[in-house]
């Protein structure tokens, strides 16, 4: 579904992402773990459209995305749930996540609007807290509430793929494991999800398949169970 190769990335003269190469199958739940500056926000910012890759191919479904608008490859079917959350504080639950389905009324106008309202009560059966909240500011919400927003909103343009970016930050561990066990729920539903986190023990306790990056290189690609019990990553991101 999607195949990155030989990415150079970076922020000016400063290259953060050096040759990087990944594939993501379809319906897979992939993790790409890596500590803090290693290069996982960069790649996700390029595959999302955020970020022009400065050499190197990404193809999505079998189309270049590499330098495309972001709301076209949104249009496409890859949405991004940014680090942080970034939902939008004086705007209401229920407009934050319209915001989402922006792309589907542009597209497709007026009559998309059934679809939009048929996909807000997925989403809402997918975030039963989100129902509860639907008129309440989002910037009042709590961590893990915002982030249930957050991917929520992402979830509204319909995706085929969908992007995570340390989705753990700042989460208590019980609240970590709702988010996870929903992002399990929804690939076993045909939505593949790739999840960039510094908590690779959670990452590579969901994924099926895991890709180490260090120093904005790719280190180490492999099933998430070879990854758990491999010396190097246990010693260096499992703290075992």
């Amino acid at each position: 579904m999607l195949d990155v190769a030989r990415l150079d990335a970076g922020y000016g003269a400063a290259r953060v992402l050096d040759s990087v190469s990944l594939t993501v199958a379809r319906g897979s739940f992939h993790a790409l773990i890596g500590a803090n500056g290693a290069g996982k926000s960069t790649l996700l910012k390029a595959i999302a459209g955020l970020l022009r890759p400065s050499q190197g191919r990404i193809d999505f479904d079998g189309a270049p995305i590499a330098g495309v608008a972001p709301a076209r490859i949104v249009a496409r079917g890859l949405a991004l749930v940014p680090e942080g959350r970034r939902v939008f504080g004086p705007l209401t639950v229920r407009e934050n996540l319209q915001l989402g389905a922006f792309t589907r009324l542009f597209r497709a106008g007026l009559a998309a609007r059934d679809a939009v309202g048929a996909r807000l009560d997925f989403v809402l059966a997918t975030f039963p807290r989100l129902k509860e909240r639907l008129a309440q500011q989002a910037g009042t919400l709590s961590g893990g509430e915002q982030q249930m927003l957050a991917i929520g909103r992402a979830l509204m343009s319909s995706p085929s793929l969908l992007l995570l970016d340390e989705p753990s930050m700042g989460l208590a561990p019980r609240v970590v494991e709702q988010v996870f066990d929903v992002l399990r729920g929804l690939q076993r539903h045909g939505l593949t999800v790739l999840v960039a986190e510094q908590n690779a023990a959670v990452a590579l306790a969901y994924a099926d398949r895991g890709t180490v990056i260090e120093s904005g290189r790719i280190a180490l690609d492999g099933t998430a169970q070879h990854l758990r019990g491999d010396d190097a990553v246990r010693e260096a991101y499992l703290g075992v």
